[in-house]
């Protein structure tokens, strides 16, 4: 059986890591960035899972990474997570067309839900 992929994007390293180690745990083969870099190679890394933060280092906040992929019709289907510090991450995940989110901190164990329940 072949493993989920997940792209995990984070603008902490210590939750990357931390969520990348979870993750692989939980049977996912992970590919974890502090930037979004993966997100240019979603053709080629075809992922069953972008889990992204709001606040990621670069030029677009992860929202507008997720509205931009769900504007198009190539990645619209494409399970996206966005994780935010933020109160009003779930108005914030409803406007970007999120398909969940995840508020930090966050329990691992609901991290684990929200992504396999997605993917």
């Amino acid at each position: 059986m072949t493993k989920k992929k997940a792209i995990v994007i984070q603008d902490n390293e210590d939750i990357l890591n931390i969520m990348d180690e979870v993750l692989v745990d939980e049977g996912f083969d992970v590919i974890p960035s502090l930037t979004t870099e993966p997100i240019e190679e979603l053709a080629d890394i075809d992922p069953d899972i972008l889990i992204v933060d709001d606040h990621i280092k670069g030029s677009k906040k992860g929202s507008e990474v997720i509205k931009e992929l769900k504007a198009d019709p190539d990645t619209e289907e494409l399970p996206s997570v966005l994780t935010s510090t933020d109160s009003d991450i779930a108005k914030t995940a409803d406007e970007c067309k999120a398909d969940d989110f995840i508020e930090k901190p966050f329990d691992l164990d609901h991290m684990i839900d929200v992504v396999k329940r997605n993917s």
